[in-house]
């Protein structure tokens, strides 16, 4: 729900690319786009063991036009069963759910592989997708923000050792995995709550939902959950079939 939240906060900052974090979470043209659709899709792999490229296909089809990447698109409508080799950021937007549903590190960091590879199978995609889903399992499991930031430097290279102010300045639009990742584990690391992080994820003026929807991701984990004035007006926002996956979701996996 933290990733979903930040997907429908972020939705219409997308673009824009504005630098403030004083905006209001939700306004009439807030929508969930291609990263609710696809993480929920994750979620629906994980409570029915189908497979993720079965799911991909199935959800895209079901929700057409929700600013899925070139790529991506071109694959689903394709037919494609084959990775392309991408290195965009869709692989971490989608994956916050293998955070939440497996109890062992080793096992986040295989599933989240899995999850990533059908598509964006270039080293840069997957090891998006297990830099996202690791920092969750982590925060889920107690751990500080010190030792999260340790352990995602030391595993996958990443530079954290910044903030939000010294990046937002130089930043922008940008979906590499490389590139948007880090800019949203800062806005996590430097936020003192679930929505700070979500704001200062937007703030950057970058690719606003999936940035927002990463740090969400991550900030539910770490604070114990999103706070119920985002909560409900996300859920809202959803249609009947994808609220009640992550529903089921939250049931299975706590």
């Amino acid at each position: 729900l933290g990733a979903v939240a930040g997907d429908i906060i972020g939705s219409v900052h997308e673009f824009l690319g504005e630098k403030t974090r004083d905006f209001p979470l939700f306004v009439e043209g807030s929508r969930f786009t291609d990263d609710t659709v696809l993480t929920v899709a994750v979620a629906d792999c994980l409570m029915t063991g189908s497979s993720y490229v079965d799911k991909y296909h199935e959800y895209t089809h079901t929700y057409p036009g929700r600013g899925y990447g070139g790529g991506f698109a071109h694959w689903v409508q394709s037919g494609s069963r084959e990775p392309y080799g991408s290195w965009g950021n869709g692989a971490a937007m989608r994956v916050s759910p293998v955070g939440f549903a497996f109890r062992a590190l080793d096992d986040v960091l295989r599933e989240a592989a899995r999850s990533a590879e059908v598509t964006h199978d270039h080293p840069e995609g997957i090891r998006g997708a297990q830099a996202t889903a690791a920092a969750i399992f982590l925060g889920r499991a107690g751990e500080s923000k010190a030792g999260i930031r340790g352990f995602i430097q030391e595993r996958f290279g990443y530079d954290l050792d910044q903030s939000v102010d010294s990046i937002r300045p130089a930043y922008s639009f940008d979906e590499s995995c490389q590139r948007t990742v880090p800019a949203a584990m800062i806005a996590f690391l430097d936020s003192a709550d679930y929505e700070d992080a979500v704001r200062l994820a937007i703030s950057l003026g970058g690719d606003a939902d999936t940035l927002a929807c990463i740090a969400g991701g991550i900030a539910e984990a770490f604070y114990g959950g999103v706070p119920k004035t985002i909560a409900e007006p996300a859920l809202a926002r959803l249609d009947d079939e994808l609220r009640k996956t992550v529903l089921r979701f939250r049931e299975t996996y706590g």
